[in-house]
């Protein structure tokens, strides 16, 4: 199991934002900014690389709350970035997809 995984099965407590049936949204642990939540499908896809076409619904349900959760932080007013990470190089560090939904702050383009 994944640490994503173990969250989801409350193996490991995390400090939860949102859920519902197909996805779970947390705080990181490791904030990049003042506001930094993780939402996690509940199903395990490792990466959005390897998503199949059987997961657009939940891929689309996923980008949509991640929406809805930064609306409820407060970040509809001065905006927000959502970040997936596919692979090492790009800082991959959970082989679970999922959202990074930054924002609290002034983001510098380009990111890295």
């Amino acid at each position: 199991m994944t640490l994503f995984e173990k969250i989801i099965a409350r193996q490991i407590p995390a400090n939860i934002v949102y859920e519902d049936d197909l996805v779970l949204a947390f705080r990181d642990i490791k904030p990049h900014a003042p506001s930094h939540v993780l939402i996690v499908p509940k199903k395990a896809i490792p990466r959005i690389a390897e998503a199949k076409v059987e997961d657009e619904k939940l891929l689309g349900h996923l980008l949509l709350k991640a929406v809805e959760v930064a609306n409820k932080l407060g970040l509809q007013s001065t905006g927000y970035r959502l970040v997936i990470n596919n692979g090492p190089d790009a800082g991959e560090s959970v082989p679970h997809l999922h959202c990074h939904i930054l924002g609290g702050r002034s983001l510098a383009w380009p990111p890295g």
